[in-house]
């Protein structure tokens, strides 16, 4: 495995709308292990091709499981590696609900984005098996996150109220 470079907001390829994985080969599982791993090393929880410079629509999420001595309840789906290929959301909540959101794409910037409570989406597996998927709470916000980027759309773009938005600096 192999952990790639991200690519930051400045990049016009984040703004560009990501192409239909054709090939379910043996390089499409290399390209999601490697996915995973950069995720991993960067601390994320989603990532999509286009953050590595890879214009295609896949993006990998996972919610980790709580750390040693953390005393909130793990989510229900933590620890759970989800890879989608060629995403598309088929059904959403009308009911739409507002969290915090950060990027590997815009580290040290945070802020709050308002989104469906629930979607509903189809997708592909590594093998190109169609799957669908219903999720909220955070794993939705995750899955939205990441089609976003398949789409070549920025969380800020939600965002209309620049007091949602903000820093935060690493502290020494």
């Amino acid at each position: 495995m192999t952990i790639r470079r991200i690519i930051y907001a400045n990049d016009k390829r984040l703004k560009q709308k990501s192409d239909k994985v054709t090939r379910f080969d043996a390089a499409l599982k290399q390209l999601a292990n490697d996915m995973h791993e950069t995720m991993q090393s960067f601390n994320g929880v989603g990532i999509a091709g286009p953050q590595i410079g890879v214009m295609q629509r896949i993006f990998v999420a996972e919610i980790p499981p709580n750390r040693d001595g953390d005393d909130e309840p793990s989510h229900p789906q933590s620890g759970q590696t989800y890879i989608l290929v060629n995403p598309q959301i088929v059904r959403v909540a009308k009911k739409r609900v507002e969290g915090r959101e950060g990027c590997l794409s815009i580290p040290t910037w945070f802020g709050y984005v308002e989104r469906p409570e629930w979607v509903e989406l189809i997708a592909q597996d590594l093998n190109g098996e169609q799957i669908t998927l219903k999720t909220d709470d955070l794993l939705g916000r995750i899955f939205q996150h990441e089609i976003d980027h398949l789409n070549g759309v920025l969380y800020p773009e939600h965002i209309s109220d620049p007091t949602k938005f903000w820093q935060e600096l690493p502290s020494d």
